[in-house]
Order: C-alpha cells, then structure tokens, then sequence
C-alpha cells in the first residue's frame, strides 16, 4: 500500500472503511494538538490579566500540521466521490454550510460501485 498516494493522491477510490478510519485518525489528531496548542492560550485567557494575552497565539508547527490534514481530507473526498462513479467536483459541497454535512453522509455512508468504474478497480475493503 502506497500511503502518500493514498493520503495525498486525487486517483482512484477509497473504500468507506479506509475513508472512516482516516477521519477519525485526523480527528484524533487535530484534538490533541488542539489541546496542546491551546493550553497557553487557555491558561493566559484564565489569568484574568489581559496583558498575559499579548504575544500568545496558534504556533507555527500547528499550521504545518493543519494543512496537510486539508488537503488529506479533501483527497478523501474525491477518492470516496470517484468510488461513487461521481465527480470529485462534488467535494466542493463540502465548503456550503449545509450541504457539508449532505457531502459527508454521501462520502461516509453510500457505497460504491461495485467492481471497475471510470476511475479505476473497486478499493479492498
């Protein structure tokens, strides 16, 4: 298994279970910097001294995690879409409040189409 083109890559299908497994590792991962980033802010803001807040902001290393996880997850859309047989265009109803969560339930719950499809063979499940 190929996990930069797999996390990374636009080709292909990805399987349901891979498409879960992945989201909720990210999610996994985004709580526990989110604990770790904010824990000084969180600290600073509890003080009650409005100067401790000065110079206290997101550290950098957390953007260089962030972006990457974007661009997984919307790789995985577009795998999930093409196992579908639909365009990986329809990832953009992920950025319409709404039609998110309609993006999601289709992406995470409707299964593909079984066997070969225009872009490429069925995922392993």
């Amino acid at each position: 298994m190929n996990w930069g083109k797999l996390l990374f890559g636009f080709d292909g299908r990805m399987s349901r279970k891979a498409f879960w497994l992945i989201t909720l590792a990210m999610v996994i991962v985004s709580v526990i910097l989110n604990v770790v980033a904010l824990a000084p802010l969180m600290a600073a803001a509890s003080s009650g001294d409005p100067a401790a807040m000065e110079g206290v902001s997101m550290p950098v290393w957390v953007w260089i995690i962030f972006i990457p996880m974007i661009w997984i997850s919307i790789a995985m859309y577009v795998k999930r879409f093409h196992d579908q047989d639909r365009s990986g265009w329809f990832t953009l109803m992920a950025l319409v409040p709404i039609l998110n969560f309609v993006a999601l339930i289709m992406a995470g719950f409707i299964a593909g189409t079984p066997g070969p499809n225009r872009f490429g063979e069925a995922p392993m499940a």
